[in-house]
């Protein structure tokens, strides 16, 4: 249970009593269809005892819509109909069996537009006073008492006192871990052990600070390679600087250590900047620091008090789903996430970290024009067995971990895969703000889903991740398709290895085509466009454009039988395409793609010793016609059998140097074959007002450059 709940559980049970009297006394006197046979209504001036779902007496809840709905026969389409205004959630909506729709009677449930229905899952309040001549403070509800790790003020998260300020890191002298129990070593088993940081003495001092009753409400962020692990701290020697912690669910093939990076999070006397809050528990105060424009006497603040909007649950053991429901023209907001008492192991792309929206044995379960915005949690997941579903033109933002989820993480039975899922036309941006390792959409072990025409930006790791199976063991990840999605604006150098689109496993028949990725940036290596990492196999990548990434526009870990063909990689940073192991099968084709660079190297790491077919493909080094792939000529290379009818020639960009890609002739095209195709088509579509939804704030794009500017002029190391 959420930390933050409401104060009213006795007037709720209450009313829960009341209803269901009056629904007992209705049934006996044979008028529960007082509202339309296929309307119901809800209103936030409705009544959830007196209303019988009618226009003139509307609900006051949806819960209470689909309650009465359930008792409805479902002979035809039934609608309800959710009037403007904001709803209060004090638990997740709950759709059942009992309260979905049939194939042949779908419920379909209508708010009056995006920004106009809106269910919130906060409490907001007021009140703040002047504590110094920086800070306020204010008291809160007492249903909130219990804590809470999220607040938004004005439709924005506001973050918790950290140290160092946003966008900072701390770096560790030391690290020493003592294992207690190994006898958990494989990805879903558990270790524990004991974790020793050593810190510099300025930061331990500062952490000296933190009376001891605050030790176990901070949180350690340890940020290693690809994961980042959430520890809250145990002891505190700070005449030593060592900070001590116990670790659940360590891996051995990604420690934390000396290379880690580090972000304290929830301490008082970290206090200091503009934004940033601070709850102390045992006075129940909330101190705040506010920003420019904001006034005492008027702020407010929402407190979650649950984490999840909206739970479609079947029944697995009798075989009945939930679904055949249609939810549109709504918002979700303001939801939260409360860390358990060893804090968040380590797991890649924050796999079992749940979303606001959950659906479980479920079908046809449509999210059509819905926001789902400032969670702790992610955004929405089709989870367990789900299948023929959709999320269609809607914007997941502000999110504490991942957008969306297909799939499950651990492997199930054959007959237990989701399928079919469709993520489309939908803005999917400004993620990970709890879970930094969280993935645009991820799709586990799930098949023939489409992930297409989507904006997904501003995540500290991946954009898109297919696949959960690392090696060449068989993998339900079959027939996946992302395509024409926009996908940009990643990492921000807090992470590695990492890629715009990244698969995993046996993939056959999954396409990545006619994506336009940009501007991937990572911490050390990765930072990769397209990236087909361990035993990725049968998979084209086709018609994408690729460019501004730091470490490659394509890289491949290992695999067997990729094909990537008529994709255009221009203007990397570092290189422009790499590869890992050298395997005795063939393992990908690289054919007709256009090439261009005007800084870094043509090939990284281990570009020459991959086994692959590479051919009719244009290079254009801006700098200089004397190719070199890792130190191998151009003839060298031919000789080897590899590009022998390629080219280096301009391809004639309109104006590559604003990463305008368009072809001014298609001479040069034509001669490798390569067909040109239209950009403009990735990313999301329809009225000008929804794709001027989708474009980032400039000033978020011209920090993202900042970063890359100042970080590549201190040279950090690939590795």
């Amino acid at each position: 249970m959420y930390a933050c709940r409401f104060g009213r559980l006795k007037y709720v049970v209450l009313m829960e009593s009341r209803i269901k009297l009056v629904l007992s006394v209705a049934m006996l006197l044979g008028t529960v269809a007082a509202a339309s046979a296929d309307v119901v209504n809800v209103s936030p001036a409705g009544d959830d005892v007196r209303g019988d779902g009618s226009a003139v007496r509307p609900f006051a809840s949806l819960q209470r819509a689909l309650d009465y709905a359930a008792a409805l026969p479902k002979n035809d389409t039934l609608f309800i109909r959710v009037g403007g205004g904001e709803y209060r959630l004090y638990d997740p909506v709950r759709i059942t069996p009992d309260n979905s729709g049939t194939a042949a009677a779908p419920l379909v449930i209508e708010g009056a537009g995006m920004d106009a229905t809106v269910f919130r899952g906060s409490v907001t309040f007021g009140g703040f006073q002047r504590y110094d001549d920086k800070v306020w403070r204010v008291r809160v509800p007492r249903e909130c008492r219990g804590g809470f790790e999220q607040i938004y003020v004005g439709g924005e998260r506001r973050f918790r006192a950290q140290l160092p300020d946003r966008g900072g890191f701390l770096e560790m002298e030391r690290v020493d871990e003592f294992v207690i129990d190994s006898s958990a070593t494989n990805r879903t088993g558990k270790n524990w052990a004991v974790l020793k940081v050593t810190l510099d003495g300025g930061t331990a001092s500062r952490l000296g600070r933190m009376p001891r009753s605050e030790w176990n409400d901070a949180i350690f962020n340890f940020y290693h390679k690809w994961d980042v692990t959430r520890l809250r701290l145990q002891y505190l020697d700070a005449a030593q600087g060592e900070a001590y912690f116990v670790e659940e669910g360590i891996m051995q093939w990604n420690p934390i250590d000396v290379k880690s990076r580090l972000v304290v999070e929830n301490c008082s006397a970290a206090l200091d900047s503009a934004g940033e809050w601070y709850f102390d528990r045992s006075g129940g105060w909330l101190y705040y620091i506010p920003v420019d424009g904001e006034n005492p006497e008027t702020l407010e603040v929402s407190v979650p008090v649950v984490e999840k909007f909206l739970e479609i649950t079947g029944d697995e053991a009798s075989g009945r789903r939930a679904g055949h429901v249609i939810l549109r023209d709504m918002s979700f907001r303001e939801a939260g996430y409360g860390t358990p008492a060893f804090g968040n192991a380590a797991a890649q792309a924050a796999a079992p970290i749940e979303a606001a929206v959950m659906a479980d044995y479920a079908e046809g379960v449509v999210l059509e024009r819905c926001e789902v915005a400032h969670t702790g949690l992610g955004g929405v997941w089709f989870r367990r067995a789900c299948r023929n579903s959709a999320l269609r033109q809607c914007h997941l933002h502000d999110l504490g971990a991942n957008g969306v989820k297909i799939g499950e993480p651990d492997m199930p039975a054959s007959d237990m895969v989701t399928h079919h899922i469709t993520v489309d036309n939908s803005i999917i941006q400004h993620g990970g703000y709890v879970f930094p390792c969280a993935v645009g959409v991820v799709i586990f072990h799930a098949s023939d889903n489409n992930v297409t025409h989507n904006d997904i930006a501003d995540f500290r790791y991946s954009g898109v991740s297919v696949g959960w199976v690392w090696g060449y063991s068989d993998s339900p990840a079959k027939r996946n398709h992302i395509d024409y999605n926009r996908i940009h604006h990643l990492g921000w150098g807090e992470l590695s290895d990492m890629g715009g689109v990244y698969t995993l496993g046996r993939s056959e028949g999954t396409t990545v085509n006619h994506n336009v990725i940009h501007h991937i940036y990572s911490r050390y290596y990765g930072g990769w466009g397209l990236y087909t990492d361990e035993g990725s196999t049968g998979i084209t990548l086709r018609d994408n454009l690729v460019y501004a990434c730091k470490s490659a526009g394509f890289h491949q870990h290992y695999g067997e039988g990729n094909l990537i063909c008529n994709n255009i990689f221009a203007c990397q940073i570092r290189a422009q395409l790499e590869a890992t192991r050298q395997e005795e099968h063939l393992s990908f084709t690289f054919t007709n793609n256009i090439i261009y660079f005007d800084r870094g190297d043509l090939a990284g790491v281990n570009w020459k010793g991959a086994n692959m077919v590479s051919d009719h493909n244009c290079y254009w080094d801006t700098r200089s016609t004397d190719l070199s792939f890792q130190g191998v000529s151009l003839a060298e290379w031919r000789a080897a059998g590899k590009d022998v009818h390629s080219v280096v020639a301009d391809p004639g960009f309109a104006d590559a140097a604003h990463f305008d890609f368009r072809l001014k002739n298609r001479r040069v095209a034509r001669k490798i074959g390569f067909e040109p195709f239209d950009t403009t088509q990735a990313g999301v579509y329809g009225s000008e007002a929804w794709r001027e939804r989708a474009r980032l704030d400039p000033s978020l794009e011209e920090a993202f450059d900042r970063l890359v500017e100042q970080t590549e002029a201190l040279g950090i190391s690939q590795w």
